[in-house]
Formats: C-alpha cells, structure tokens, sequence
C-alpha cells in the first residue's frame, strides 16, 4: 500500500537522511527534517522548498538524550505538524575492541541506534494506528544479519531494529500502518569518517550509491515490503546468513 502525506526524517542533514529527504521532496510529500546541525537543515529545507514546492519544516535538535524524543514530539504537536511517515535515520558507530573503549561513548550507541528509535516509533506510531494509516521506514543495515567484532554494539543494533521493525510490522498491519526496514550494505556517507571504521567491512571494500539506497528505501515502504536489502551481493549474503542459521537450529 502507498503511504501519502507528511515525513519526519531523523539524521536529515547527510549522508542517506538527507538523500531520504530529497527522495521524499521529489514524491510530493512535506518534511519534517531533523538533526543537530542547524545551518545544513535549513539549507537543505530551502532547496527541497523551492525546487520541489513542498513545505519543508526544520527542527534542530540532538537526538542523544533519554528525553529528546518526547520533545521532539511535542514540538510537532505544537506547531500542529501530523507526522504521516516516520524516518528513524539517526545513528551512530564507534570502532575498536569493546573492554579498551571508553563506555559512555559506547553507550551512546544503544541510545540513538536503538532507544530513540523506538521511543519515537510508539510515539508516533500509536497516533498512526489510531488513525488507521501511516508508514514507519526504519534503517538499518546488512550488518544486522551477522555479528561485528570492533563495531560490536553497531552490529547488535541493527539487529535490534531489523526484528524489531518485522515483528513491529505485524502488530500494526492491521492497524493500516506498513513498517519497512531498510538494509543497505557500506553506503559512501559522513558514517565512515565519524566511526573510524575504514579497517572494518563497513569501511573498506566496495561502497554503495546513497542515492541508491534512499530511492530503494522509499520505493520499499510504497510498495509494502518489510524487509529491504540493497545489492544483488548483500542479498546473496543476507540469504546465505539465514540458511546458515536454519541449517545450525535443525542440527
């Protein structure tokens, strides 16, 4: 089913948040775009504006707090913005053995990868199935499949969100509401240079096109599907992953 109306996107200020925002632009739908930095929303607002005439609103804020979601809630609310599609985009990564890292660092990945995500899809969610229509498009990432030695917590959320956006997709299809996961595998993004993982399999190798991966996102969400993987190689791998694990639950 095709999901109209008005999308909030998280990490809307690069990498695949921002490619997400101009797909959703090109479509016709009005944003809601969030990040920290305030200068590259609004420049960004002002292009999606002008080129594609659609109402683009702003909302600078960092979504690394226990409370921020709420906020984040209660400024759509009191700027009377219905929030029809939710991008749950926002994400961070750190790199190196887990027992050497400094933990508050590491514990600020479970918190916006995982925590803010899901506080802000049952906020927003519950106010789509009380309407009885809406889409929740959760990224996520080919990494969700396997576990990452050095980026492990990285690893251990995506696969959080992977489950938790099918099993989620079941509870609210009733509802009228589609949930659909977006795997890309490495995307050539601002990701890389944060997490300092050039050394790891999200770093090195061959890089997808984020325009590629945002266009497969949006289409995916239109189109209904719970589960999207981007590259014929990752599908390869994310089907052998699973067979894998069948073959070891019969054993």
């Amino acid at each position: 089913m095709s999901v109209d109306g008005t999308a909030l996107i998280t990490g809307a200020s690069a990498g695949i948040g921002k490619a997400l925002a101009e797909r959703f632009a090109a479509r016709g739908h009005d944003l809601v775009s969030v990040a920290r930095r305030e200068e590259r929303l609004e420049s960004l607002a002002g292009e999606l504006d002008g080129e594609q005439g659609i109402e683009a609103h702003t909302v600078a804020m960092d979504l690394a707090s226990r409370h921020a979601p709420y906020d984040l809630y209660e400024e759509t609310q009191d700027r009377g913005i219905q929030v029809d599609i939710l991008v749950n985009n926002v994400g961070i990564g750190t790199q190196g053995a887990f027992v050497e890292n400094d933990l508050d660092q590491e514990l600020d990945q479970p918190q916006l990868n995982v925590v803010t995500p899901t506080q802000l899809t049952h906020l927003y969610g519950s106010d789509m199935a009380d309407r009885g229509e809406g889409g929740i498009l959760n990224v996520s990432s080919t990494a969700a499949w396997f576990p990452g030695p050095f980026m492990t917590i990285y690893y251990a959320s995506k696969a959080y969100m992977k489950s938790f956006s099918e099993g989620l997709a079941s509870e609210l299809e009733p509802e009228g509401v589609s949930v659909t996961v977006l795997c890309p595998g490495p995307v050539e993004t601002e990701f890389q240079e944060r997490a300092k993982n050039e050394d790891t399999p999200l770093g090195s190798g061959e890089m997808q096109d984020v325009e590629m991966a945002a266009e497969a996102g949006y289409d995916g969400l239109q189109a209904g599907k719970r589960v999207v993987v981007t590259g014929w190689t990752f599908k390869l791998l994310t089907g052998v992953a699973i067979r894998s694990r069948i073959g070891v639950l019969e054993d």
